[in-house]
């Protein structure tokens, strides 16, 4: 059976609720301010236990953080390996404007304290991780999930800096998730080109794939082993799988990775809040490997991985017409009843 890690953070997320975010010299008064449990990492394994999938958490909190892992373990969590620390608990300073965006400031805390597990729990078969604690235990992890062959999953947010991105062992990488600004910003990096990138943000999200195909593309030339989702917002979701078998079950290595572009699922009640939206698609997505894996399905068609894109949209969607990051994750039933 497959099993899931996420080495990860866990913050107390403090958003403040404006009209507009502030620039720079600029004061302002928010009209509310709320606090919940976050992190990229607590958020997105609550989204794998969502989507139907057992997962558990490692990662740390301070004395302040003990109800944040009461509330981890509520939604349904294994949170055996979270440690408590003296520093802290990491925060997340949020402003989140009336239309649904957010800027966020982010505070370490225990999530950059020292983790007593120095190894992958026993039958890992997916190890999840994001970038908000230290980047050499985000290597660690990695290759400690490479060398057991396990599925690695990586979503670099925030980014990481350009060393660590030239660093970062991308033949060890399974899976990466990345929004578009990231896929321009990691190509850049990573092939020392300067090439702008300008996504066509236009209404008709039809045409908004396209020049971001051409940086994912390229994006694959220099890490042609991973497979890349590339999330576009309103416009929908890219990926190029670079292991899908043909439906005749053969498979031409040497022909480029075939794209696979989805339109955003439509939404009922419009825009609410985008915080949570990117961590729901990420566990989504992680659930939704599992559960091939689960089905003796390891190598990828296309159809697998249509599907599994297909909930992960819908899910986003109903996300971002809720408040909060965690507690606006649908329920895998909603979604499915939805589809």
């Amino acid at each position: 059976m497959a099993k899931c890690v996420v080495r990860g953070s866990i913050n107390i997320d403090e958003f403040f609720h404006v009209k507009d975010i502030v620039r720079p010299g600029e004061t302002i008064s928010s009209h509310g301010m709320s606090k919940r449990a976050g992190g990229k990492g607590a958020n997105q394994a609550v989204a794998v236990v969502k989507a139907g999938v057992s997962v558990s958490l490692i990662g740390a909190v301070g004395e302040d953080g003990r109800w944040v892992i009461d509330l981890l373990k509520q939604f349904g969590v294994d949170v055996t390996d979270i440690e408590i620390d003296t520093e802290a608990t990491g925060r997340a300073i949020i402003q989140l404007t009336d239309d649904g965006e957010n800027s966020i400031i982010l505070f370490k805390g225990a999530n950059y304290a020292a983790h007593s597990q120095q190894f992958l729990p026993r039958g890992t078969t997916h190890l999840l991780l994001q970038n908000e604690i230290p980047f050499d235990e985000t290597l660690r992890y990695l290759n400690l999930a490479a060398d057991s062959s396990a599925v690695t999953i990586f979503n670099p947010s925030p980014m990481p800096s350009k060393a660590e991105i030239k660093a970062f062992p991308w033949d060890k990488l399974t899976w990466l998730i990345v929004n578009e600004g990231e896929a321009a910003d990691l190509y850049r990096t990573l092939s020392a080109t300067q090439t702008k990138f300008d996504p066509n943000t236009a209404s008709n999200p039809l045409y908004a794939h396209v020049p971001a195909y051409s940086i994912v593309l390229q994006l694959s030339s220099q890490i042609p082993e991973t497979n890349i989702v590339c999330t576009l917002g309103s416009a929908g979701v890219l990926a190029l799988i670079t292991s899908l078998d043909h439906k005749d079950g053969t498979r031409d290595a040497t022909a480029l990775p075939e794209p696979i572009f989805l339109p955003a699922a439509k939404l009922r009640n419009g825009v609410v809040d985008t915080t949570g939206a990117g961590d729901c698609f990420a566990g989504y997505l992680v659930a939704g490997l599992l559960k091939l894996y689960d089905e003796g399905i390891t190598v990828l068609g296309r159809e697998n991985v249509v599907s599994v894109l297909k909930r992960c949209n819908q899910a986003a969607g109903m996300c971002v017409e809720k408040r909060g990051a965690m507690e606006s994750i649908p329920l895998t039933k909603d979604v499915d009843a939805f589809l």
